[in-house]
């Protein structure tokens, strides 16, 4: 069976997925392999779909504003969407389509039963799976019947969902082509999915299948509760059986029918142990043949199992290959970057050439291998402590893994190795401001000569001297004076916070005594911003322009407005200092502020109609104030107790270290960014050479490649242009998936929970980070450059990092999914004074946009209030 039109099942391979469909070419690869048996069909190839595109001139003006409509407009999408299928639908198949699907149908047998289902190009790919998306007609009878559905098919491209996961996944309506599948009806005893990972954990190791009565459309579309069955290792290590009341069967005259299961054969298995044993091990040879864990449904018929569908499984978040042997257990950078983002080939191999510990790449994101830390005895207190400190979360799942007697190998209790308690007073370090300032000031200088020396560089030789610069930036950020300039500040904290709340029963202490402490690079970046507002506030031409005009080239129109000129010199004064900060900006590829100053806009608009003149200035005075009563209260009610001079004096000198050191700890990170931008703008420029010479097609095609390989693109003038457009895809199917905080090389995504009892029911539970009570509206924010919040509001978002400090002076909390003690919204909570709790599990889900919330920043935990 050959021709333009129709096409074997026998015939196709997975390299046809242009010709068939992913579901067609998945079907046929499967159809060549020994021992797998899928039911005999053919397909309507996608030359058949073109053909009747074509000869719709309407549907082209359809697809034009389906491509412009935003992906939220659902309404219009429903419209549009529900248009296209009406024009496809009504028009008749050709006479020369129709012959060849009913002479295929005759070799089949005419008086058969079919299923006709969809099979669009851009289905069953590693990257989009589309799973239900298109429509599947069961049990059809006759040719009439057949070509009906095949027209329902092609249409069923254009239904409400199909069009909206498309245009959240990029890809344009008129890349995708429909092939249909018609095969002969099988009528199973029992049917279902199989997963060959787990499709909640993603352990590849363990299987799970669903099953039930019947055809297997009673499971897919919710009317029963199906028997589930996990497998590892050829056993059956889990066993759910449902009661099946109902089970979907074909009926005499065509499609379907539900029927209600004999009551004596509801609480039986659909299939016993040795039956879904085998259907494992049938899914683990396809599993190999296809290269990846896969969705596979399955139809028992008479103790044989047939294959009607099988498709990589896209949700699971991929394993990332450190090298090592045996069992490995990876930790997540993102989390503690507070960048869980998805990152370019470029950001990722920058930010791994800066880094100190090797890194390992996994979907965009970067992963530490932490097996042989945690393994050794001599190792695991003190990396688990440290983990704990900064996301509890991950601390947990550590634990879980080793507390798991088959994963890590068998190690004894206790070890040499284990890390002191943290800040013990005798830290060899003493508060010297003069110090910090010496490290802030060779970190500027460096940064200056960079600046200086890279203008004039090109090709080759601007790539060798950014690499040796990186040699530079990592002698400076893991200079032993400047890491223990850190770990002074973050051990005083630590110190702070566990003796005072031994001592006075007071939790949190540290978070009021380090309000306001200088060289807090970010923090002073927000009140700077407050500064900013005030120069323009006076300039009520420039504010009205400000709120009306097209910002992209504001800067330069400021100038011929009264004002504008002082306008102006204040934004560009800020953007020289905090310019080259953004939104996940250990991606070097990330827009930075100084190339879209106009997203600073709303901010600086919030900030004159909320603040009165002045602002910055009374909010630093004001924690400066705060930490200083605290300091004083705190020292009065230790010397009351007993030997209390002595725990007076150590605490005296743990406030001073943290008030004079925890500052700093945002400072290498604003070198690194600040350097990141200076090899920005350069490695652009030579983009823009590359360019015009023809080499590249656009200056972001650099983003796709990795340092290295865009070294020899530079040396070479030669590019794979394929390799861009496979990274250009790959990295949009990144960003639609979550990263672990732990995971390990079985692909099981470890999740640590909060073992507390001390939270009040239905309460949402997170790591205290700055402590204090607060009431009010919760914004939901996802996207810095729409947040709307006014004076009062507590934010609440999946992370933050520095770009976020200027939001920080509006609001009143903060509440995020990611974050630990140390990490940067936490320490800036603090530095303004604002309750924070950090590591809420799902929290933009479970709190809604505007309700009222209550935010226990001393306790760790959010109520939800009426």
């Amino acid at each position: 069976m050959t021709g333009r039109y129709v096409v074997a099942l026998s015939d196709v391979d997975r390299s046809q997925v242009a010709v068939v469909g992913g579901k067609g070419a998945h079907l046929g690869e499967l159809c060549r392999m020994d021992g797998v048996r899928v039911p005999a069909g053919f397909c309507v190839t996608t030359d058949a779909f073109r053909r009747i595109i074509a000869e719709l001139p309407s549907v082209d003006g359809l697809l034009d504003r389906l491509q412009q409509v935003d992906p939220a407009d659902r309404e219009s999408i429903r419209a549009l969407s529900a248009d296209v299928r009406r024009v496809i639908e009504e028009v008749a198949v050709p006479g020369d389509l129709a012959v060849a699907v009913t002479g295929a149908l005759d070799q089949l047998g005419a008086d058969a039963a079919y299923a006709v289902r969809s099979s669009a190009t851009a289905e069953d790919l590693p990257t989009a799976s589309f799973a239900g998306q298109q429509d599947t007609y069961l049990n059809v009878q006759g040719p009439a019947a057949v070509l009906e559905q095949v027209s329902r098919c092609w249409a069923s491209l254009f239904t409400e969902r199909a069009v909206t996961y498309r245009r959240r996944h990029g890809i344009d309506h008129r890349d995708v082509r429909m092939a249909v599948v018609v095969q002969r009806m099988v009528l199973p005893q029992a049917a279902g999915i199989l997963f060959t990972a787990d499709p909640v954990t993603g352990n590849r190791k363990v299987a799970s299948v669903d099953a039930s009565f019947g055809l297997g459309e009673a499971l897919v579309s919710g009317l029963v509760n199906p028997d589930v069955f996990t497998v590892r290792d050829d056993t059956v290590v889990g066993r759910t059986i449902a009661a099946k009341q109902r089970a979907v069967e074909a009926a005499p005259a065509g499609g379907t029918r539900v029927l209600a299961v004999d009551p004596r054969r509801r609480e039986e298995p659909a299939l016993t142990d040795a039956q879904v044993v085998r259907l494992v091990r049938l899914g683990r040879r396809i599993e190999a043949h296809f290269g990846c864990p896969q969705d596979i449904e399955w139809c028992l018929v008479d103790d044989e199992f047939q294959i009607v569908q099988s498709r990589p499984i896209t949700t699971l978040f991929p394993v990332p290959a450190s090298g090592g042997v045996g069992n490995r257990v990876y930790v997540s950078v993102g989390h503690g970057q507070m960048m869980t983002d998805a990152m370019k080939p470029l950001g990722l191999s920058v930010f791994q050439l800066t880094a100190g510990p090797p890194m390992h790449e996994a979907a965009g994101r970067l992963f530490v291998d932490v097996t042989d830390r945690l393994a050794d005895p001599a190792t695991r207190a003190g990396l688990v402590e440290i983990m704990d400190r900064g996301d509890p979360l991950i601390g947990d799942a550590l634990r879980t893994v080793i507390e798991r007697d088959d994963f890590l190998p068998p190690v004894a209790d206790g070890g040499p190795g284990a890390r002191p308690p943290a800040g013990d007073p005798s830290t060899p370090i003493e508060a010297d401001p003069a110090l910090v300032a010496r490290l802030v000031e060779r970190t500027e200088e460096s940064v200056a000569v960079l600046k200086r020396e890279i203008r004039e560089l090109t090709g080759p030789a601007l790539l060798d001297f950014i690499l040796a610069d990186i040699g530079e930036l990592k002698r400076l950020l893991f200079d032993p004076q400047s890491h223990q300039v850190i770990m002074a500040g973050m051990e005083a904290v630590w110190w702070l916070n566990d003796q005072l709340r031994e001592w006075l029963g007071e939790k949190g202490a540290a978070d009021t005594l380090t309000q306001s402490v200088p060289h807090n690079v970010t923090s002073e970046m927000g009140l700077a911003l407050l500064d900013v507002a005030d120069a323009i506030r006076p300039h009520p031409e420039v504010v009205e322009f400000l709120h009306r005009v097209d910002l992209t080239n504001f800067l330069t129109e400021l100038d011929r407005l009264a004002g504008g000129p002082e306008a102006r010199s204040a934004v560009e004064s800020w953007l020289d200092r905090y310019g080259m900060r953004c939104v996940g900006e250990i991606d070097i590829t990330r827009t930075r502020w100084s190339e879209r100053p106009e997203t600073l806009v709303p901010l600086i608009l919030a900030n004159i109609r909320n603040f009165e003149p002045g602002e910055g200035h009374r909010r630093f005075e004001q924690g400066r104030r705060e930490a200083a009563r605290k300091k004083q209260e705190v020292l009065e009610r230790l010397r009351v107790l007993p030997d209390g001079e002595r725990k007076a004096e150590q605490t005296k000198r743990m406030i001073d270290r943290a008030r004079t050191f925890v500052g700093y700890r945002e400072y290498p990170k604003y070198g690194i960014v600040n350097r990141y931008f200076t090899y920005k703008r350069a490695l652009l420029a030579e983009a823009d050479r590359l360019v015009r010479a023809g080499v590249l097609r656009t200056r972001e095609d650099i983003f796709h490649l990795t340092f290295a390989e865009l070294h020899d693109v530079v040396r070479t003038h030669r590019v794979d242009g394929q390799l861009i457009r496979r990274r250009e895809e790959a990295f949009r199917s990144y960003q639609a998936l979550t990263p672990p905080r732990v995971i390990t090389s079985d692909g099981e995504a470890v999740a640590g929970t909060y073992r507390r009892d001390d939270v009040p029911a239905g309460a949402l539970v997170g790591l205290p980070v700055s402590a204090g009570t607060i009431e009010g509206r919760a914004r939901v924010v996802l996207d810095l450059a729409r947040a709307d919040l006014e004076p009062g509001d507590i934010l609440v978002t999946a992370h933050t990092d520095p770009s976020w400090t200027p939001l920080f002076v509006s609001i009143a909390g903060l509440v995020t999914e990611v974050g630990g003690l140390m990490t940067h919204g936490a320490v800036i909570a603090r530095e303004y004074g604002l309750p924070a709790v950090v590591g809420v599990i799902d929290a933009v889900r479970r709190i809604g946009d505007g309700q009222r919330i209550r935010v226990h920043g001393t306790e760790g935990y959010v109520e939800l209030l009426s």
